[in-house]
């Protein structure tokens, strides 16, 4: 994973700090943008303005030697040209100023002697169409160009043009070239300046930044450390409060809660203790009183033959209801061993497939209308405690046929190199997904009434689950109301390994398409 991104998820201070330094480098960016086109065009229109200035009166000065020369010899009037063009190379650099002089159209051919430009200047720096518009005077007097000499320099520019006229020759085309280096280098050294002094107070800001946050989010860095130790289960630790600002009222606030915290937690595992403790003890203390009564119940049951039909039936039903009330009691004492921690297993080699079928035969023994079961003709061996592995099938066996709904009630038994697996599917009411989440809750029943065709504790599923768990197994649970439910039980064949695979789905084979139609057509 890129340790940039991983720092970017993991730090406040790195995000808002790195925020910070992108906006500021942004706003830079634009401010500096905006400002050098207004200091650009700023200088740029200073110069023009000077250019336009001097070139007007190099043109009138230029016309005003002309038209004293006039009456003087040609001579004079060639050496008045000259000394136009004779601008000086040093000057010329220092001032960024040089002249070209061109004969319009319809001059005399004599009057090609005066053309010329100053310290080699390449002719090609005014374009013909620039010209056109010099002659017409009806187009714009300026132009930026790029300044070419015949040794190859090059330097931008500004060209101004202006027609004069040449006493006994004709009209020419006069142009003052201006060079824009000085203007360049200005505004070059006024946007490094500004370049390097915004890059400065931006890294500032972002060390600013990167200071301000750290003292806000180190006490938060720290209240979450003793909040994950906390979640540890050490619930003695505590934040160091220093000051009396927010951040220090946040730290008393959270030792507070600490404390508070501590506190409740303490108060409800004596409550634990002492429910669990409440529970062993009764289920201990009921199991005396328990067997005399079974023992009397027995006498008279033995002698029913002998009572009145009302009594002979209020024999049976005491001794269902003393079945009913030992099995609670032995679910409570199970599940006082399984808070202990003392639940212990008794591993044998048990064969997975008879087991089932002694069950099966345990609970409904006519199972040709109700139970079928789908099982390999070999043996399955599983190192497991058949005892508690019985009592898993019991509770899931039964409660199959209690909520079958009329219908059949399918058992597979199936293996595979390291795990077997038992699935009871049946084809009745069903649960949701609500229902799911409470299903291996201890005393939930999923219908008001609290029992459908027989009593329970609602331990059942509880106490399997805990069994399974012992066996480093699974319990598993699928089921859509009006499609039935199916419940998995998969185990290690080696006591001590693990599950690595399912020889059987706890999603049924050909339910896969039913939950894709429920879950595209909600009326279904």
């Amino acid at each position: 994973m890129n340790p940039i991104s991983t720092r970017w998820r993991n730090s406040l201070a790195w995000r808002v700090t790195t925020t910070t330094v992108l906006l500021s480098l942004s706003i830079l960016i634009l401010v500096g943008s905006a400002l050098y086109t207004n200091l650009q065009r700023g200088i740029f229109n200073e110069k023009l303005s000077i250019s336009l200035a001097d070139a007007d009166s190099s043109a009138q000065s230029v016309e005003l030697q002309l038209a004293i020369a006039q009456y003087q010899s040609t001579i004079d009037v060639k050496k008045v040209l000259g000394d136009v063009l004779s601008v000086p190379s040093a000057a010329g650099e220092s001032s960024g100023r040089e002249v070209a002089l061109f004969p319009a159209p319809g001059t005399p051919k004599k009057g090609s002697e005066y053309e010329g430009t100053s310290n080699l200047l390449s002719p090609k720096s005014i374009s013909e169409d620039f010209r056109k518009s010099i002659r017409s005077q009806k187009g714009e007097r300026w132009r930026q160009i790029d300044i070419q000499y015949l040794g190859g320099r090059q330097e931008r520019g500004i060209a101004v043009g202006n027609i004069i006229s040449v006493p006994g020759v004709g009209k020419y085309e006069f142009y003052v070239l201006f060079s824009l280096s000085q203007q360049e280098q200005t505004l070059g050294l006024i946007i490094r300046a500004l370049w390097l002094t915004g890059l400065a107070l931006v890294l500032l800001l972002g060390l600013i930044t990167w200071l301000i946050i750290r003292q806000v989010v180190s006490p938060v860095r720290d209240a979450a450390v003793v909040a994950e130790q906390l979640t540890a289960g050490d619930l003695d630790q505590r934040m160091n409060v220093k000051g009396e600002d927010e951040i220090a009222r946040l730290g008393y606030s959270f030792n507070e809660m600490a404390v508070v915290l501590k506190q409740q937690i303490v108060r409800l595992e004596n409550l634990s203790r002492l429910q669990q403790r409440f529970v062993s003890d009764v289920s201990h203390e009921l199991r005396t009183p328990l067997t005399t009564v079974r023992m009397a119940s027995q006498v008279i049951y033995a002698a029913k033959d002998s009572f009145e039909p009302s009594v002979q039936r209020s024999a049976e039903l005491l001794i269902a209801q003393i079945d009913r009330f030992e099995g609670l009691l032995t679910d409570l004492l199970e599940v006082s061993r399984f808070d202990a921690e003392a639940a212990v297993l008794d591993i044998n080699e048990i064969d997975l497939t008879n087991l089932v079928k002694k069950t099966v035969d345990y609970l409904h023994p006519s199972r040709e209308q109700i139970l079928t079961i789908h099982a390999p003709q070999k043996s399955i061996i599983v190192d497991a405690d058949s005892r508690r592995i019985e009592r898993i099938l019991r509770n899931l066996i039964s409660n199959a046929i209690d909520h079958r709904e009329g219908k059949s009630v399918d058992i597979y038994v199936a293996d595979s190199d390291n795990e077997a697996a038992v699935s009871v599917r049946d084809y009745g009411i069903g649960f949701n997904d609500r229902e799911s989440k409470q299903l291996f809750e201890r005393f939930w029943r999923a219908d008001p009434a609290r029992a459908r065709v027989r009593g329970g504790s609602g331990l059942g599923l509880s106490i399997s689950l805990e069994d399974a768990k012992l066996h480093q197994g699974f319990l598993e649970a699928w089921g859509r109301p009006g499609y039935g439910a199916n419940f998995v039980l998969t185990l290690p064949k080696r006591y001590g390994d693990f599950v690595k695979s399912h020889p059987i789905s706890v999603i049924p084979t050909g339910e896969a398409s039913t939950i894709m139609e429920m879950t595209t057509n909600p009326e279904l």
